[in-house]
């Protein structure tokens, strides 16, 4: 926290002036954030036209690897699933006992409805982490 920031938080811990600073810390940290997409978007846009030149290469020479002086190229298969009929995924699951082919985590909004809905059903061995937060909204200019 820069030195000015710090001052205006120790010395006059009021509301008004807190969500002042507030809204400064977060509109530098927008810019920032902003400023780093667009570098890594750029970067990552030159890595992605390099990566091709290399895969374009190995498949021409037919080669799975190839070493260079600054490091090993190795050209591998990445598979990715996906269904578009969950109902039989779940059928497929379920019959061979493939759970694991599930991720285990749940949808939290989901979970907050249908406890909302269901107060009285409440699954075994589910933990509830309640924490407090702020929001500050700014206020409209007139």
């Amino acid at each position: 926290m820069d030195e000015e920031v710090q001052e205006e938080v120790t010395s006059a811990p009021d509301l008004n002036n807190l969500t002042k600073v507030y809204l400064r810390i977060r509109d530098a940290r927008d810019a920032l954030t902003a400023q780093y997409k667009k570098e890594h978007a750029e970067l990552e846009a030159q890595m992605d036209l390099i990566e091709t030149e290399m895969l374009d290469t190995c498949k021409s020479m037919g080669v799975e690897s190839m070493r260079t002086p600054h490091g090993t190229i190795i050209r591998s298969v990445k598979s990715r699933y996906w269904t578009n009929d969950w109902d039989s995924m779940y059928a497929f699951i379920e019959e061979t006992s493939a759970f694991g082919l599930l991720e285990k985590r749940l949808h939290q909004t989901h979970m907050k409805e249908f406890l909302e809905e269901n107060p009285d059903l409440y699954p075994k061995g589910m933990n509830v982490e309640n924490t407090y937060t702020v929001v500050v909204r700014r206020a409209k200019e007139n």
